[in-house]
């Protein structure tokens, strides 16, 4: 894992959830640190793209939001 990716440790939102702007989504590690990302904006999750233990750029589409 470079210092460009992250993994995904938890989803804390499923699909088909709904979900609001700033409301913690995702929790992923980079550099050794666990943090929480935000949804960026409000909807309903509609598709996943990044499974729990797989590593992402921290710049890609990891999730679909139905706005």
């Amino acid at each position: 894992m470079g210092m460009q990716d992250a993994e995904i440790v938890r989803w804390l939102k499923g699909v088909g959830d709904k979900v609001e702007a700033g409301e913690p989504l995702v929790e992923v590690e980079a550099a050794k640190t666990t943090v929480e990302v935000p949804s960026p904006g409000s909807g309903t999750l509609t598709d996943i793209l990044v499974a729990e233990g797989e590593s992402a750029d921290v710049r890609s589409h990891i999730a679909t939001i139905l706005v």
